[in-house]
């Protein structure tokens, strides 16, 4: 007679999160920030941080991209508040300082491996995926750089652990844009843009939250 297995309990120490909301009215939102941001894109010069090619935005789309980057911003710090706690475990209501910039990348463009220091939450909205949502081969993702590095696949790569994220565990995690797709987390997390290798144009607007 065999006996059962044994039971035993898993604690997902140490987690690290990436939240992935897709807003129920991304293509209303989408529809009126897009010619807001192509035209600001040929009054103004870049501002390259961590650009590979594209063009990116002053760091305060919420003072002249009107209601629909102020009602981005209130999702995220919404989002930001229901994803935080004090270290008691307690819930926190937070008027998250914030700055927001937007990045059009073209053909072959991305942005480096990079973090935002000074900042607890950031996140990226995509205005336009640029097509690779319906085709991924495109590129265009973003990435995120394990922070325990490459350590836990030193010995043997072909192993993962069995709780949720532990399939990429010492490698990296890759989010695909989807139009009207907001991505969260923490601001330390190192993270760049896949170059994009599609015909059209990559939008998307950046944004820190801070205290």
């Amino acid at each position: 007679m065999s006996n059962p297995p044994l039971a035993f309990e898993t604690v997902a120490a140490f987690p690290t999160p990436i939240l992935v909301i897709d807003l129920p009215d991304g293509a209303q939102l989408n529809a009126a920030l897009l010619p807001t941001l192509l035209k600001r894109e040929t009054e103004q010069p870049s501002k390259s941080h961590s650009t590979l090619g594209g063009w990116q935005s002053t760091w305060d789309v919420d003072k002249w991209a009107g209601v629909p980057a102020i009602k981005l911003l209130a999702v995220a710090r919404n989002v930001a508040n229901r994803a935080t706690v004090d270290r008691a475990g307690q819930p926190v209501s937070i008027m998250w300082q914030a700055n927001m910039w937007a990045n059009i990348n073209r053909s072959g463009h991305g942005n480096e491996f990079h973090s935002h220091p000074g900042s607890y939450w950031s996140g990226v909205y995509y205005v336009d995926d640029g097509g690779i949502q319906a085709d991924p081969s495109l590129g265009g993702e973003l990435e995120f750089m394990d922070p325990r590095g490459p350590a836990p696949a030193m010995y043997a790569p072909h192993l993962a652990f069995a709780l949720p994220g532990g399939l990429s565990v010492g490698t990296n995690q890759t989010i695909v844009p989807k139009a009207g797709r907001l991505v969260m987390f923490p601001s330390w997390v190192l993270h760049q843009v896949r170059p994009y290798r599609g015909t059209a144009q990559r939008i998307s607007i950046a944004l820190n939250l801070s205290l």
